[in-house]
């Protein structure tokens, strides 16, 4: 899933959790079952029997024993090739008086810990890649902290570039090769729907011009396919009008991508810059250079009707240009590190080149920043519910702040008003203040965040859980896009929100 160097950054890494919960054990097993190096439980408790009755990480043979202890032990035995460890000490201790003693965790997720607490971590840490789960009754949350995260391989769908909006010289020259009215019925059912559409295309440039832009121009196209089968079960031809589509998305590099090239980080990369932004400007002069405005070519080719040898040299066609490509590449990267000792690898290079059209820069905010957007938060009060369990969840800390303790049944009012605060504080107009405060939308979050008791339910702790481990990997392992930077679950509505704050 993650290939091998997906698989080698999981089994390095080391990622510490921060209060033995429910949901932080459900993280860990989503962890350590597809294979995390190391994992560290922290947390000076002694497990209660509520801690038994709500976390399955938990027997009642080990209430009153170490908590950390306890659900380490069963941890270890998902997997033999990861190592759960523990520390039986109090996480904010280790936080203010040894905080060196998180200094080689890859990740550190804290689970139920205070805002104020949190946010001394976050100050600590702030180059570090840190998670804050919360999970109370049938609601989760969790934010990101972490520093730039490049991706590569972020495996979008249909990633395949087939150039055939511009084709290459090569392989304009293959499809020329190819003599559609000449062909027998045998060979006439197995040229590659790559050539069908190249030979159309040129059909309908000499009709009206030039290649189809609009759908109605694509429905032309279309037309002419259908006309030019000899038989209706011809699958090649019915390919070729299935791909007529990928016409329309052209070979240009996309505005995401053309972001990164020009960003300082990629215009000033030299040979002491990530290896990220050495092939992000490799990449980019090669497309104002060789590449004559095109991105390096994957060389993948899709299954497709087809005899084998005509296949086989569709596909040297691509590969051949892939690797010229690639080399063209790997120069412009040997001319940045300029001697350098620094060695990127060809297997990186040729991944990037293969990625280059889909590769991701996400710039997470430190969680101090996450509740600056006065004008966006109070929009998504008016339109989606589950923020406001975010705002809720920050109130509640204020709350714990003030009182020693989390609200209960008896504090509906006192939690309001710690609402109100937050709104406040997030400097929202106190007019617009009073309107959400009253919403419909705020007023059934507080009575349901009261209803939940501060208990974590079982369903809730392992799907959250799952996702966070989810996020975690992305994370470790460069692959795939994580959120950015928090995502609110409702188990009520059944439904989830990602919010960037």
């Amino acid at each position: 899933l993650w290939a091998t160097t997906g698989q080698q950054a999981l089994e390095e890494a080391h990622v510490c959790l921060l209060y033995v919960t429910s949901t932080g054990c459900e993280i860990i097993k989503n962890l350590v079952l597809p294979g995390i190096g190391n994992v560290t439980l922290v947390d000076h408790n002694k497990v209660t029997e509520d801690d038994v009755r709500n976390n399955f990480f938990l027997d009642p043979e080990s209430v009153g024993q170490s908590k950390a202890q306890s659900a380490a032990e069963l941890l270890q035995e998902l997997n033999e090739d990861a190592k759960v460890s523990f520390i039986e000490k109090d996480p904010l201790d280790l936080i203010h008086n040894d905080p060196k003693a998180l200094d080689d965790f890859t990740i550190i997720i804290t689970v139920n810990m205070s805002e104020e607490e949190t946010l001394y971590l976050s100050c600590q840490y702030p180059t570090k890649t840190l998670f804050a789960v919360k999970s109370i009754g049938l609601v989760g949350m969790f934010s990101i902290q972490a520093p730039e995260h490049t991706i590569i391989e972020s495996h979008p769908e249909n990633a395949i570039d087939l150039r055939l909006s511009c084709p290459f010289q090569e392989l304009v020259e293959h499809t020329a090769s190819f003599d559609l009215d000449s062909l027998d019925k045998t060979d006439h059912a197995h040229v590659p729907f790559v050539i069908i559409l190249l030979k159309f295309v040129e059909v309908y440039k000499a009709q009206y011009g030039d290649v189809p832009q609009s759908y109605q121009d694509r429905k032309k196209l279309i037309e002419m396919i259908h006309l030019g089968m000899r038989d209706p079960d011809e699958e090649n031809f019915h390919e070729a009008v299935s791909h007529v589509w990928r016409l329309a998305s052209g070979s240009h590099v996309p505005s995401e991508v053309r972001q990164i090239f020009d960003s300082p980080s990629c215009q000033d990369a030299n040979e002491n810059s990530p290896y990220f932004w050495i092939l992000a400007r490799a990449v980019r002069d090669f497309v104002e250079n060789e590449g004559q405005g095109q991105l390096p070519l994957s060389g993948k080719l899709p299954d497709m009707k087809s005899d084998t040898a005509k296949y086989i040299g569709l596909q040297n066609v691509y590969r051949q240009k892939a690797l010229a490509d690639l080399d063209a590449v790997k120069k412009r990267a040997q001319d940045l590190l300029n001697g350098s000792e620094s060695i990127i690898s060809e297997e990186i290079i040729q991944t990037f080149c293969k990625n280059a059209g889909h590769i991701k820069v996400i710039q997470y905010r430190p969680f101090s920043k996450h509740y600056e957007q006065a004008n966006k938060i109070a929009q998504w009060v008016k339109e989606e519910d589950n923020i406001c369990y975010g705002l809720v969840f920050k109130a509640a800390d204020k709350f714990e702040t003030l009182f020693g303790r989390l609200p209960d049944s008896e504090d509906y009012t006192v939690l309001k008003e710690q609402t109100v605060e937050v709104l406040e504080n997030i400097t929202i107009p106190l007019e617009k203040v009073q309107e959400l405060i009253e919403s419909e939308s705020m007023e059934r979050t507080l009575q349901n965040f009261i209803r939940f008791g501060n208990k974590e339910v079982a369903n809730i702790a392992a799907l959250l859980g799952g996702i966070v481990a989810q996020e975690t990997i992305k994370l470790i392992t460069h692959q795939y896009i994580p959120i950015n930077n928090t995502c609110i679950f409702n188990g009520i509505t059944a439904t989830s929100n990602v919010f960037e704050l």
